[in-house]
């Protein structure tokens, strides 16, 4: 195998595999970031408070934590292809199920369509994760996890806008004449005619994800062995073992959670946010869109920048204290400017994953498997934080309990970076190779 050019991070496998991966990551970002105008839609389509429309983001993300480690093992056993292939149609019965019991107005079976989503797409981080990290050198991992992430959030951006034309385009209407209907039979028929309008667009993305099944299963792309990621770096010069204690990995696993929370935070809660500060529907449901147009925007940067200017590890520390910047902003503004702050945590979180990843799997050596097992189960802080703000929001008001779960998630990361960095300082870390 030819040697990868040293300004390229493809690696020695060429472009090939991280533009089929790049195709899967806008999937992901397809169905993930639909959960952000879903909140609005579920609480006028079945008629629900803000914490039971928060079900919707804490169902989803509540999959990563019990879905991994099977996960894990049915990768193992499978390898990479036939695993994202089984992750697909996973998840297209799940968008099936969603769609279904929408147009039934049926909330518990919704809400199990988007469980079933979530099993799917945590076998399919479980593997594509590790496999963008591996997939060339360790150092320009970053750009590649930052050119998945273009792909991701470029489709989290057209999601939003896609379902709020198909679907949501008189919103605003139809709350109103359910409020203003006469009878519960009138708020019915009213209701079950909007809730009908998702099932044919769900459905249509079933089958677009078992079209991509197939055509994955016949596609070729190499086999990397995740759960030998670290090896050949036991040992430094003196021949002492080097393999980091759990501290480190608990620690970045727990950012991780923090994270997640907050990406989904800035994403799905934002047109929340924006309703509790007085902006109309008509504009709320498309704000998840400007979050993550600022954070493709942060992508394109991370790319340029990591490692040409920053290390990893920099980039990671900058990106967390520009949240925390931001949660000062978001704060002592209001209105249009506070919201406008929430969509830029978008920009301040681009680059946290995308370095956050590579840095814990690179301090696990061998125990990669598990490592990112625990990493992906840590993306259940989806489900966790979103639902702490809007239970703090009656006690606290609403930017008062977002900036208090925000500043926080940020702080810790700073913590952890500073870590790693000392220790860096302290001992050299060795770079990972992947043999090919």
């Amino acid at each position: 195998m030819s040697a990868p050019h040293p300004e390229s991070p493809a690696g020695a496998y060429g472009w090939r595999p991280i533009i089929i991966i790049a195709c899967l990551f806008f999937i992901i970002g397809f169905v993930t970031w639909l959960n952000g105008p879903l909140i609005t839609f579920v609480q006028v389509a079945f008629n629900l408070s803000t914490v039971s429309a928060f079900l919707v983001p804490m169902c989803f993300y509540l999959s990563y934590l019990i879905f991994p480690l099977p996960a894990t093992l049915l990768a193992q056993r499978t390898g990479l292809r036939s695993g994202l292939v089984v992750a697909l149609v996973i998840m297209a019965v799940g968008i099936a199920i969603f769609g279904e019991c929408v147009s039934m107005r049926w909330y518990p079976g919704a809400l199990s369509g988007l469980f079933v989503i979530g099993a799917g797409l945590s076998l399919l981080q479980i593997t594509i994760n590790p496999y963008v990290t591996l997939l060339g050198p360790t150092q320009k991992a970053a750009q590649r996890i930052a050119i998945m992430g273009v792909a991701n959030k470029l489709a989290g951006i057209v999601a939003p806008i896609v379902l709020a034309m198909l679907v949501m385009r008189n919103i605003n209407d139809i709350a109103a004449r359910v409020k203003a209907a006469p009878d519960a039979t009138t708020r019915d028929h009213i209701l079950d005619q909007f809730a009908h309008a998702v099932q044919v667009p769900y459905l249509a993305m079933a089958v677009i994800l078992l079209v991509t099944a197939v055509g994955l299963a016949r596609s070729s792309l190499p086999e990397i062995d995740i759960s030998g990621a670290g090896q050949g770096t036991d040992s430094d010069d003196d021949g002492q073992d080097t393999r980091r204690g759990p501290t480190y990995l608990w620690l970045g696993v727990l950012c991780m959670f923090v994270y997640v929370g907050t990406e989904v935070m800035a994403g799905d809660a934002i047109g929340a946010y924006g309703a509790s500060l007085g902006l109309p529907l008509d504009q709320t449901k498309f704000l998840t869109s400007l979050t993550l147009a600022a954070m493709m925007g942060g992508y394109i940067l991370g790319m340029f920048l990591v490692p040409r200017v920053f290390s990893q590890e920099r980039y990671l520390g900058l990106s967390a204290l520009c949240g925390l910047v931001l949660c000062v902003l978001t704060w002592l503004t209001q209105g249009y400017v506070s919201v406008m702050c929430v969509a830029l945590f978008g920009f301040a979180n681009s680059m946290i994953l995308p370095s956050l990843f590579p840095i814990v799997i690179r301090d696990v050596e061998e125990r990669g498997a598990q490592a990112t097992a625990l990493l992906v189960m840590a993306f259940s802080g989806g489900a966790v934080l979103p639902q702490l703000f809007v239970q703090f929001m009656p006690v606290m008001g609403v930017q008062s309990a977002f900036v208090a779960l925000m500043a926080p998630a940020y702080g810790l990361i700073v913590l952890y970076n500073v870590l790693i960095h000392r220790r860096n300082r302290a001992r050299p870390v060795p770079v990972m190779m992947v043999e090919s």
